[in-house]
């Protein structure tokens, strides 16, 4: 039979299950040793021994990858990649003493890159997000989660996604779309933050599903998420917004429990949220009812890294609950600018106590399972989207024990080899 791609004499190719893995399940690889797999018509045709792929399968084009590792590309399910300027400034008053939360009372914070959304326009706002999507696909990401959110007014939430659109044409990554409208409070509602509510309730949200539904080619709905936390909206807000944004037939995230403990977990379990986010300061009795529904907890471990904080989401008690652990890059230019999975697996391996595999599962199938993908892509079987990376290393453990290196040599997307050094 004939294939578009065979890639064999694979030293180990990584096969995590096809469904999501919780709890004690995380990190069950399926690795084959000595293996190949066949690539038709963008999907997985057949994978196995090499010397059985071999002989049933004719590559149009054929790779030898003797002494590396395949595995599924990575998902990163939250980032705010989409944006322009940077906050360096900001950086140094980090590490001169400044919290977050001071540092956002002096102007600074989400703010300020809104300042700069705002003043830029929307090819500007395209060229300059365009050259980190590329550094996130060469370190092996082949989906991404990308959120609105440093507009704050329905003109300039309406042209982040118009970028996110234009972005997908002028990419190969595939992107999955975020609106995230109630990010943070304009300057303009900060005496009056629930008349922000409600210009993102009554207007935004209305506004949002118009545009998406004229644009966006019959394309499924954005997830609508929400930053619950002090100093931006409370519980009783986000629920307004959320409630609101499922009446209209958008997904739900949420940003929760980054800094206090809100309920903003409990409030994702109880509205059917795709996932909850952040989860550093979750109480224990709504990690197990997170652990008991299908929201994915997504860890977040580039920002307490950037930020110099101690405390990082506890993987071992919502792993220990049976629950579903997921982890993204939180690619932002205040607290974490970071292309790079591979860093967010070491530092989970550090700080979060995960091992290597559980690390690239959460990476990967348990990724694609906080963007409600699982079924298509996150993991290597037959009949799923042909998106992996590989690996310039013979051990996948590599991953996580390795950190500051791009290990990656070869990325494809649907079957197509889009980067290579």
């Amino acid at each position: 039979m004939r294939a578009d791609l065979v890639i064999h004499s694979i030293s180990q190719l990584v096969t995590p299950g096809p469904d999501p893995q919780r709890g004690a399940q995380l990190g069950t690889l399926n690795i084959l040793e000595d293996a190949a797999l066949a690539i038709a018509d963008g999907v997985v045709a057949d994978l196995g021994p090499s010397s059985h792929i071999r002989a049933r399968w004719q590559g149009q084009q054929a790779l030898e990858a003797s002494g590396k590792v395949v595995i599924p590309g990575f998902v990163d399910p939250h980032t705010h990649a989409l944006f322009v300027g940077d906050r360096a400034a900001e950086f140094e008053m980090r590490v001169r003493g400044a919290s977050y939360m001071e540092i956002m009372a002096a102007g600074g914070g989400i703010t300020s890159t809104v300042r700069q959304v705002r003043a830029a326009g929307l090819q500007e706002l395209v060229e300059q997000s365009l050259g980190r999507l590329q550094s996130m696909l060469a370190h092996g990401t082949t989906t991404v989660e990308i959120k609105t959110g440093y507009g704050l007014d329905t003109e300039n939430e309406l042209k982040m996604l118009a970028a996110l659109l234009e972005l997908e044409k002028r990419t190969p990554l595939e992107i999955v779309p975020t609106f995230l409208g109630a990010h943070a409070l304009p300057e303009a509602f900060r005496q009056d933050p629930d008349a922000y509510v409600d210009l993102v309730v009554q207007e935004m949200l209305p506004a949002v599903k118009e545009w998406w539904q004229e644009h966006a080619q019959g394309r499924a709905l954005p997830f609508v998420d929400v930053f619950c936390e002090e100093g931006a909206f409370d519980l009783d807000q986000a629920r307004r917004i959320l409630t609101r944004a499922r009446e209209l037939g958008f997904p739900l995230k949420i940003h929760a429990d980054e800094f206090k403990p809100l309920g903003g977990t409990a409030l994702a379990v109880e509205l059917g949220a795709v996932s909850a986010d952040h989860l550093v300061q979750t109480p224990a009795r709504q990690v197990q009812a997170l652990a008991r529904s299908s929201t994915v907890a997504v860890a977040l471990p580039c920002t307490p890294f950037g930020l110099g904080e101690r405390q990082y989401t506890p993987a071992g008690e919502i792993l220990a609950q049976g629950g579903l652990l997921a982890l993204a890059s939180d690619l932002n230019p205040g607290t974490a600018w970071c292309e790079s999975m591979q860093f967010s697996l070491a530092l989970a391996c550090r700080y979060m106590g995960l091992t290597p595999g559980q690390a690239l599962c959460a990476a990967t199938i348990n990724a694609a399972a906080a963007l409600g993908m699982a079924d298509r892509i996150g993991s290597l079987q037959p009949g799923k989207q042909a998106d992996l990376a590989l690996l310039e290393v013979p051990d996948y453990r590599h991953l996580g024990y390795r950190f500051g290196t791009n290990l990656v040599a070869l990325v494809v997307k649907a079957g197509q080899i889009l980067w290579r050094p």
